[in-house]
């Protein structure tokens, strides 16, 4: 296998030498743009067409009977297409002759074929089974969320994705063996949470006696229940076959899964770094070029994370002076900060009860925060998405190693709200405080407002509006949490207090997730560090901890991307005085679908240029 890659890449190198250069005509451009844009789509088509999942996360339903292929030989053919993709847009496409959306969707296509291609060094370089992600708790959420039963042949096809899960679980389980063989194993921690959330998807009913039904099952007996083109017989006949599925085959494939997590846990070691693995430091470099979309080393993220912490310890000082607290700790000292940490942690009134009616009110007050911002958009854009939002409790099956919150995106067809997650499993988990600025940044102006209207672009190609970075993402959605702030909204001192709380913990992410990968740091070290710099609740900071581990150099990207999102904002409010436009800046930065941070800025600076005419 290592043979033929070496002489595909071999024959396509000088394909990707070179741009091509030369001077274009104003009737040559449109057509070499189109052209470009037909092989962009061509691609996407040949990209989406490989992934059964992937096509029903779209909403369309060829292949809904199916699982992707988690093979080595599927991967190697994925690798080999993208390399084909890459040097046919090198070798077919004139650069010099393109419009500038054109241009920005060929550089964008380059640097994730080209950074992919990097990427298969590092292919093995990864933990497939993991408490934050993988397939043993993404399928059962797959099922629930993604797969519509609008009539019995979709029923039928939820059933046969029940039978695979058999195959699809061990080709997981052989992806996990190759790591394992090459002494790629997930710290010991991980396997005690991926064993209890496996025996979640399997506990209640058809798999037990306990009187409660799983998650699977109450899924596949609504959608049943819910068909109007099936009669009675019909019905019982689906669900006798979806219960013999469940039994016959999901059990079983989590009951194997289960057996080699127990197995491998036992072999594992405690060491918690990539730095542990097979050239690690290139790895962890090459994850924050990626994660970052910036050149920026692991020394100078741990600066600036330093840097940020202490710039936000300062503002939560003045919050600290503004609410009255006192404490006999020198004012603007770290006692006195952590006096207040261990206020806030400590006072039931800045938590909702972990009852149903208390996350019930959550989920009430939630709501209502995003529709007192829905309501002041105007204000601040004036592209807004038209995808449907709802807010939604994190199922059971992955409450456990989930965050306190997420976003999922909306179907292009509307067929499926984007959904805003709220893990209610520990309401200390998501304090009442931090309310306001988790609506910002996972529904809007954050995710949703930047994933929907990306989707409902126009006159992009399509692996633009579905793609992304997290620097891009992530750093608007933090951006999204702070510019509100500008425009009188966190009126409540402790909801400023909850701005500064999560723009605390994405600080913290840049000293620890390049103390955990580069500087060798312990769990325990990090733990520690949130312990003396952060209001974090003890599951919080576990949860936290534990994702920097498995997810080396993600979580840099947030504090990144929202500085350079911040920068590029100055630097145009300098530049443009009386003509800069705060609704312009805002649609210039959603406009192209989440672009690398360079792009962006590249972008920013033009528009710049043309108002000042």
């Amino acid at each position: 296998m290592q043979h033929r890659t070496r002489l595909l890449l071999a024959g396509v190198a000088a394909a990707l030498a070179a741009w091509p250069a030369g001077a274009a005509t104003a009737s040559e451009t449109p057509a070499e743009s189109a052209k470009a844009n037909a092989f962009f789509e061509r691609v996407f088509d040949e990209n989406v067409a490989r992934s059964p999942m992937f096509m029903t996360q779209l909403g369309m339903k060829t292949d809904y009977d199916k699982w992707d292929d988690l093979s080595e030989a599927r991967a190697l053919e994925d690798f080999e297409l993208g390399v084909k993709q890459l040097a046919e847009l090198k070798r077919t496409i004139r650069f010099d002759r393109l419009d500038d959306q054109a241009k920005v969707s060929y550089r964008m296509f380059v640097r994730d074929a080209e950074r992919a291609i990097e990427g298969w060094r590092w292919r093995y370089h990864s933990y497939p089974l993991n408490q934050m992600s993988g397939l043993h708790a993404d399928v059962p959420a797959f099922l629930i969320n993604f797969h519509r039963v609008d009539n019995v042949a979709d029923a039928r096809a939820y059933i046969a994705r029940l039978r695979g899960i058999e195959s699809l679980l061990a080709q997981l389980m052989d992806n996990a063996q190759v790591r394992a063989a090459k002494g790629i194993l997930p710290p010991k921690f991980v396997f005690g949470l991926v064993i209890d959330s496996c025996r979640e998807v399997i506990a209640g009913a058809p798999f037990d006696a306990s009187g409660k039904k799983s998650a699977l099952l109450e899924d596949i007996e609504d959608k049943v229940a819910a068909l109007k083109d099936a009669d009675a017989a019909t019905k019982a006949s689906l669900l006798a076959d979806a219960n013999a599925a469940l039994t016959g085959a999901v059990k079983p494939a989590y009951e194997k899964l289960i057996a080699l997590l127990q197995a491998q846990e036992k072999v594992a070691t405690t060491d918690d770094g990539v730095w542990k693995l097979p050239d690690g430091g290139e790895f962890y470099a090459y994850q924050l070029r990626g994660s970052t979309t910036t050149n920026l080393t692991a020394e100078q993220i741990h600066a600036l994370g330093l840097r940020e912490v202490a710039r936000i310890h300062e503002g939560m000082h003045a919050i600290m002076q503004q609410v009255g607290f006192k404490t006999g700790a020198p004012a603007g000292s770290a006692a006195a900060l952590q006096a207040f940490f261990k206020h806030i942690k400590e006072d039931p009134k800045y938590y909702y009860p972990t009852t149903p009616e208390g996350k019930e009110a959550y989920l009430k007050r939630a709501n209502g925060i995003i529709d007192a911002m829905r309501a002041r958009l105007d204000e601040f854009f004036t592209i807004k998405p038209k995808a449907p939002l709802v807010v939604k409790k994190v199922e059971p099956f992955r409450e456990q190693g989930s965050a306190g919150a997420f976003y999922e995106p909306p179907t292009p067809d509307g067929s499926r709200p984007g959904a805003y997650y709220v893990n209610t499993i520990d309401m200390r988990g998501v304090p009442i405080f931090e309310m306001e600025t988790l609506a910002h940044h996972e529904a809007i102006p954050g995710h949703h407002m930047q994933i929907a209207i990306a989707q409902e672009l126009t006159g992009i190609p399509r692996f633009r509006k579905f793609g992304g970075n997290t620097a891009y993402s992530e750093g608007w959605a933090l951006y999204a949490e702070y510019f509100p702030k500008e425009f009188g909204f966190y009126q409540d001192p402790m909801q400023d207090f909850g701005r500064l709380y999560d723009e605390l913990l994405r600080a913290v992410r840049l000293v620890v997730d390049t103390g955990l990968h580069a500087k060798h740091w312990t769990r325990e070290q990090v733990m520690d560090y949130f312990r003396t710099n952060t209001p974090n609740p003890e599951r919080d900071i576990f949860t936290e901890t534990n994702r920097y581990i498995v997810w080396p150099g993600q979580a840099t990207a947030y504090k990144v991307g929202q500085l350079k999102i911040l920068e590029l904002r100055e630097l145009a409010k300098k530049e443009l005085g009386a003509k800069f436009d705060l609704r312009e800046y805002h649609d210039l930065v959603l406009k192209d679908g989440a672009v690398p941070m360079d792009l962006l800025e590249e972008n920013v600076r033009a528009w710049i240029a043309r108002k000042k005419g």
